[in-house]
């Protein structure tokens, strides 16, 4: 089995997919995603379109969780207009999960929670 800690942008572009296409797939939201999707007039059937046929241009980050890895995948999904979205999402390919930890578009630089992605917002 492959290692979430070895995934480079390839291979985890093509395990996400992998994991969102199958027919056993779990998905769980962290409440912080889930008030993301709402903040942004999102939906789930928004996420899975973008784990499905997104692509990877961030470097991932570790979770929490020893020996996983949290992933940036993004694109242009059917209620996001002209605007990307980026879904942060930890994989777990033994279990057929991707855990949903956060939603955002890609141009946006501050939310209602204040900043995003550790930049400070300059009016």
């Amino acid at each position: 089995m492959l290692n979430n800690s070895y995934w480079n942008d390839e291979d985890a572009i093509c395990e996400i997919r992998n994991i969102a296409r199958s027919p056993k797939l779990d998905i769980a939201y962290k409440k912080h995603a889930l008030e993301r999707l709402s903040e942004r007039g999102l939906i789930m059937s928004d996420v899975l379109y973008v784990l499905k046929n997104g692509f990877i241009h961030l470097n991932p980050e570790p979770a929490t969780r020893n020996g996983y890895n949290k992933y940036a995948m993004e694109c242009r999904c059917p209620n996001g207009g002209s605007r990307e979205v980026r879904v942060i999402v930890i994989p777990d390919k033994k279990a057929c999960l991707l855990k949903i930890i956060s939603v955002m578009w890609v141009d946006e630089k501050k939310t209602r929670a204040g900043t995003i992605i550790g930049e400070e917002y300059n009016e």
